[in-house]
């Protein structure tokens, strides 16, 4: 026989649910109810609608979604290069709906990194890699570091990445992915909390996108860089740890992989488990193909199990 929670059992968990620390008091990204309306010849179009997102220190991880859903707004408005409409978001300690311009340009310079999909717009065509490199240390004053521990820096992270036989090369002397690796060094100079790229391989074929993406990997694993990637590369959203799904403005589902080791043949696997995304309002975005197998619109019945809760088609009008 199944036995229903009583409304004691539901008011216990509320209260040990409102006894927990604040949302995202642990995350380096927390976006809460995150929202962004835009206004166009009169007509207000939500970008984000709600969003909710937390990302941990050391995460390399993907944002994907279609067209249109929602990503790019949330990567702008984590770059400091857009202003929330309303919700909260904070970077490394930094309330990105409060800071003033001053806040937000030197939030730009210091705090996160970005790389764009277009080439060009990463990296200044007329200075050499080495001097691409250095600039935004000489921007941000890069406190206590002398021209020369500036070139070093500079050419430390070219060689991290495998340019650094493009020290002295301009960008038209360069190929596409020499030209993104540099970016991710530039990006990289001032040691940001947060490196953001927006579909960095886009404009690349898979072989070079792979070399690119290997470079993520390495900034990520040897300077432990917090790495958020927006792309629709199949082949980098499964090579990350974690994939996050935007879908109508709102984070929808959540891809966690794990290596495990195969007990039979004592290999190692990496194993793959799809979540839906609860939000802070209860709303839970299920999978289209799922709610189309079951015939599920409109509304759903919900019923609450001990350890679950199940979501069944609306069977109100079936004989």
């Amino acid at each position: 026989m199944t036995t229903h929670p009583t409304l004691a059992d539901l008011a216990r968990r509320a209260t040990a649910h409102r006894e927990q620390p604040a949302y995202g008091h642990d995350a380096l990204i927390t976006c809460d109810r995150l929202v962004r309306i835009f206004s166009a010849d009169g007509v207000e179009v939500q970008a984000l609608q709600g969003l909710d997102l937390l990302v941990r220190e050391g995460e390399l991880m993907a944002l994907v979604g279609a067209s249109g859903s929602g990503k790019s707004t949330l990567m702008n408005i984590l770059a400091g290069l857009d202003t929330p409409t309303a919700g909260a978001a904070r970077v490394a300690d930094h309330d990105l709906l409060a800071m003033t311009a001053k806040d937000r340009l030197r939030y730009r310079r210091e705090v996160v990194g970005f790389v764009w999909q277009q080439t060009s717009r990463n990296v200044l065509p007329y200075l050499t890699a080495a001097q691409n490199v250095a600039l935004p240390m000489q921007l941000a004053g890069a406190r206590g570091r002398t021209r020369r521990a500036k070139a070093e820096r500079a050419l430390e992270l070219l060689e991290l990445l495998e340019v650094g036989d493009c020290r002295d090369r301009r960008p038209h002397q360069m190929s596409g992915g020499q030209q993104q690796r540099v970016a991710i060094a530039v990006a990289l100079a001032n040691n940001p909390a947060v490196l953001l790229a927006d579909e960095p391989t886009g404009e690349l074929d898979s072989h070079t996108g792979e070399q690119v993406f290997a470079a993520f990997r390495t900034a990520n694993e040897r300077l432990g860089t917090t790495i958020v990637i927006v792309t629709h590369d199949q082949a980098v959203a499964t090579e990350v740890r974690r994939t996050v799904a935007i879908r109508d403005g709102r984070t929808s589902t959540e891809v966690l992989r794990r290596s495990e080791v195969d007990e039979a043949t004592g290999h190692e696997r990496v194993v793959s488990r799809e979540y839906a995304m609860l939000d802070r309002a209860g709303r839970l975005q299920l999978p289209a193909e799922y709610t189309q197998a079951l015939g599920m619109r409109d509304r759903v019945a919900l019923e609450l199990e001990p350890d679950h809760i199940a979501v069944r088609p609306d069977d109100s009008e079936r004989d």
